[in-house]
Order: structure tokens, then C-alpha cells, then sequence
């Protein structure tokens, strides 16, 4: 028999984009997850939605052959779990095969965040003295991305989605006035973020470069030399270029400032819910990871300057 057609499939995809606000690179992970679904089911002629356990426990080791890392194995059987969900939902079957199986665990690695002097560092990088003309409205628009993506700990997605002003077709948006950054997080949940005085400067210069580069009719924040809205991707290269220019020891993605926001501002706090708020995460769980991070930090300046903590 016939795995899922690919219409059921893209229908379930399109749900996760428009209600559940999944990234794009999240998506195109679940694409491929499902894609892997119907070619082991076309394999068996078995049709997806009369697959029982047994052919799923048999898919699931198909993929443990492939030494698949256990993290790729636990995103791939959440997409197919997932899938069965929704089906069930919508009446399409009357069980998830699904049930009881369980990825391998995996350890989880740590958040890679980078030292308070280099995440100054980066910063004062960006923030160098700025030539006249387009080449001087980049620089300060990228310093602007660093203070934000730093100072407010913004995931790259609610970044790059900021308005210049708030309207009904607007993810987010900075009030200049209160000084907060308005964004459309995980699961379609809106959080404004205070914009700290190095942040604001950053973008009120930005903003008075900004007519350089931006169309005319172009409402998004962060622009590139087109002119149109800057992408995730063009500000991933950007920064990786600051990095390198700053002499940084580190590969630096946007998600490593974040990081920093998280644990400098645990390290100088340790107010976990109020770090939890400005992350807007869901579980005060994903919070606490930061703690971990906290405590290696302090082990290694134990290490480094306690006279009992080195080995004689």
C-alpha cells in the first residue's frame, strides 16, 4: 500500500509555520524527518496511516543503523510523533504507533557563551568610528545588531523581524520613547525587552544613517545594502566577520550573544525568573541551565586563583 501522500504531509507542515510559528530552519529539519518517514514506509509498502509499533520500532533502528547522533534520532522521531498527533486530531487514525518509543539520551552540551571581555570586545568593535556614506551606515547597523542581540538577548528570528515603528502587521517593533524592544517569540508569544543606554545609542545612530541603505517603502529595522529587510543568514556572516576582526578565539553566532545576555546577567543577578522573563521562556527549566554555565565559571576562577585548588 501507498505511504502518505505528500499533500498530507505539507499540510502538516503548513500548520507548524502558520500555528505554531516554527523557524524556518526548524521546518526544513522536519521536512527532511518525514521525507526519511515515507521512503522507510514506501520501503516496507506500508501506508503510513496503517503503520503499527512494530513497523515503527523497525524505522527507528533503520535510523540507529546509520549511527545517527541521538540528538538527530530524538528531533526525527519528535516530527513523526508529531505527524501522528495531528492525524489523530483530525480523525485520519486511532492510534499513534508511536507511542512508547523513546530516542537514545543524549548529553546535553552546555550553551557556548563568551567571556564579559569578549562580549565587550565585539561590541567595541562594531562600535568604532564610523566613515561617512553606506559604508558607515553598515558599520553602525551592524553595532546596532551586536548591542541588541547582546543587550537585550534577542533570539536572531526576533531580531531581524523589528519594525522601525509598531502596526498590525508588525512582529516587533522598538519603542524609542520607553526604550523596549517589542518581539514575537517561540509559539507566537509576544515579550518586550528593555533596550539599555548602550543599545539605544547604537540604534539612534543607526537609525540616522539608516535613509542610506533602506527603500523608501521598506519598514523593517535592519536593512541590507539592497535596501530590503536583513536576513538571518547575512546577519550570522556579519558577525562571524566582527568576530574574527576583534580577534575573537571563537566561531560567534547570534545565539552565542544570547547566551551571554544570559549568563552575564545570572552571574551579576542571580534573578533566574527575571532572566526566564527576558528570555521568554516557556519552562524556568530551560532557564536554569544558565546556572550550570554560572557554576562553571566560578569553578574556573576557583582553579585559577585559589592556592588550595591546584594539584601539588
Amino acid at each position: 500500500m501507498p505511504a502518505a501522500p505528500s499533500a498530507d504531509i505539507d499540510a502538516y507542515l503548513q500548520h507548524l509555520a502558520v500555528e505554531r510559528h516554527l523557524a524556518a530552519r526548524t521546518l526544513a529539519l522536519y521536512r527532511s524527518a518525514l521525507a526519511q518517514l515515507r521512503a522507510a514506509a514506501a520501503a516496507d509498502g506500508v501506508s503510513l496511516h496503517e503503520a503499527q509499533p512494530h513497523h515503527l520500532r523497525r524505522w527507528l533502528a533503520g535510523l540507529r543503523a546509520h549511527d545517527l547522533a541521538p540528538r538527530t534520532i530524538a528531533l526525527t522521531l519528535s516530527a513523526w510523533r508529531g505527524l501522528y498527533r495531528w492525524w489523530g486530531r483530525r480523525g485520519e487514525v486511532d492510534h499513534n504507533p508511536l507511542d512508547g518509543l523513546r530516542a537514545p539520551k543524549a548529553p546535553k552540551p552546555l550553551p557556548k557563551a563568551l567571556s564579559v571581555d569578549q562580549a565587550v570586545a565585539l561590541a567595541d568593535q562594531g562600535g568604532e568610528a564610523h566613515s561617512a556614506g553606506p559604508e558607515g551606515a553598515l558599520r553602525a547597523r551592524d553595532h546596532a545588531v551586536v548591542e541588541l542581540l547582546y543587550g537585550c538577548g534577542l533570539r536572531v528570528g526576533e531580531l531581524v523581524a523589528l519594525d522601525t515603528g509598531a502596526s498590525s502587521q508588525s512582529a516587533g517593533w522598538i519603542d524609542r520613547a520607553d526604550r523596549s524592544a517589542h518581539v514575537l517569540g517561540k509559539g507566537g508569544k509576544r515579550r518586550s525587552v528593555p533596550v539599555g543606554g548602550a543599545a539605544a545609542a547604537a540604534l539612534e545612530r543607526w537609525l540616522q544613517q539608516r535613509a542610506l541603505l533602506a527603500r523608501r517603502d521598506e519598514p523593517a529595522l535592519f536593512v541590507s545594502q539592497r535596501g530590503t529587510r536583513l536576513s538571518a543568514s547575512q546577519v550570522r556572516a556579519r558577525l562571524a566577520q566582527l568576530a574574527r576582526a576583534a580577534g575573537l578565539p571563537t566561531r560567534v553566532h547570534p545565539h552565542m550573544l544570547r547566551h551571554s545576555f544570559a549568563s552575564h546577567l545570572l552571574q551579576s543577578s542571580g534573578d533566574l525568573r527575571a532572566v526566564q522573563e527576558l528570555l521568554g521562556h516557556a519552562s524556568i527549566a530551560t532557564t536554569q541551565i544558565y546556572t550550570k554555565l554560572d557554576h562553571q565559571h566560578l569553578a574556573r576562577v576557583y582553579d585559577a586563583a585559589h592556592p588550595r585548588a591546584k594539584r601539588r
